[in-house]
């Protein structure tokens, strides 16, 4: 029998985080206010313009980023083409990432090969984190660009960016950072990061769907990847999306103005379920550094069982999962992160991310426990 939708515990926010109210109520409001072209001349285009500006502005203000720099997207991995794309010179060349990027990034990568581009994978150690003794090695004179996800969309680790930072600046690499899942989860600062771009989308913070931007160091040279108009100063073509943008702007002000209030609440929340269920579901094991990782997430492998068919349990029992990433979804391929951290296959094979979100209760959090811990005893008997 089906768990009613009421009944449901939501536990995949890196995939996506449910809009707050107050963001919905927004967009609706400019949909139906100010829906005239931003790029018209007219009063009615005028006035669309200065509430996208807006929306540019405050983005800046909350990332450390001037207003110029702020090129609105339709979301992370458009962003993340662009970045990766953007910067090349057009020649054979080099571009050096963490093992176990993000999708969005490794298939931009392998699409860029007929064009002479390899990739040079960075290798981690166990807790997901990049090895410094793979940088130090790294032969630089091929590289025309680095990328790297800030904190990692499956395990949730965080990197030590410094090192890739020095390196970068040494040899005058231009650096992307994807931090799709950092921003609105732990503080960020543009100018203080040390990257030439960094993506981000509006859904991962309780924003709108359909809405991102990448930010990109005044001055650097970023070259356009779709054709069209001279919107977002010649940067991204196309009609820019007026009421997402200030519905992704108020949601990262509320973000920003509330991170540590929710951190706090969430990292006490997943930090109950993880004790919960190693305390039910023994043996267990936590896949990635317990120190470096953002408050929300928890990937867990329970060994002996199929990742696969504890998520398809896991569904019937109400609770809203993942393998891994949802860009990834319908690959039986194991996450290459966790094969890139040396996990054995009984690990990986097992291993399920759950993501919360300040939305979520402790009484969810107890019941997921519950329910979660009788579908892994139940496969394991």
């Amino acid at each position: 029998m089906s768990i009613p939708a009421s009944q449901r515990i939501f536990l995949d926010n890196n995939s996506t985080t449910r809009p707050l109210d107050d963001v919905v109520d927004l967009v609706a409001e400019q949909y139906r206010t100010h829906y005239a072209n931003p790029g018209s001349a007219h009063a009615d285009g005028r006035q669309a313009r200065r509430i996208l500006e807006d929306a540019r502005e405050q983005l800046a203000s909350l990332l450390g980023a001037h207003p110029q720099e702020v090129i609105f997207t339709s979301g992370g991995t458009e962003s993340i083409n662009l970045a990766i794309q953007g910067f090349l010179s057009g020649s054979p060349g080099e571009i050096v990432l963490p093992a176990g990027e993000h999708p969005a990034t490794l298939n931009t990568i392998r699409r860029l090969a007929p064009r002479g581009i390899k990739q040079i994978q960075l290798p981690l150690d166990a807790g997901g984190r990049i090895q410094t003794d793979g940088l130090l090695k790294q032969n630089w004179e091929h590289v025309q660009l680095a990328t790297a996800i800030l904190a990692h969309n499956e395990t949730g680790v965080i990197q030590d960016i410094a090192p890739l930072v020095e390196a970068c600046q040494k040899h005058h690499i231009p650096l992307h950072l994807d931090c799709v899942q950092a921003i609105g989860k732990i503080p960020f600062h543009f100018h203080d990061s040390g990257a030439t771009a960094v993506s981000l989308a509006a859904h991962k913070f309780h924003g709108p769907r359909g809405v991102g931007a990448l930010i990109v160091k005044e001055g650097a040279r970023l070259l356009p990847q779709i054709a069209g108009g001279h919107q977002e100063r010649g940067k991204r073509a196309g009609t820019e999306p007026v009421a997402l943008a200030a519905g992704m702007a108020l949601a990262l002000a509320t973000a920003v103005g509330e991170q540590e209030q929710r951190s706090n609440q969430t990292a006490a929340l997943r930090d109950r379920l993880q004790k919960g269920l190693q305390e039910l579901c023994s043996p267990t094991v936590v896949n990635g550094s317990q120190q470096h990782r953002l408050p929300n997430t928890l990937n867990i492998s329970f060994p002996g069982l199929d990742g696969e068919a504890l998520l398809i349990s896991l569904d019937l029992a109400g609770i809203s999962c993942s393998l891994g990433s949802a860009c990834a979804s319908g690959s039986r391929d194991p996450a290459p992160v966790l094969l890139a951290m040396g996990c054995e296959e009984r690990v990986y094979r097992s291993a399920v991310r759950l993501s919360l979100s300040f939305l979520n209760t402790k009484e969810e959090i107890d019941a997921a426990i519950l329910r979660i811990s009788k579908v892994v005893n139940q496969q394991r008997s």
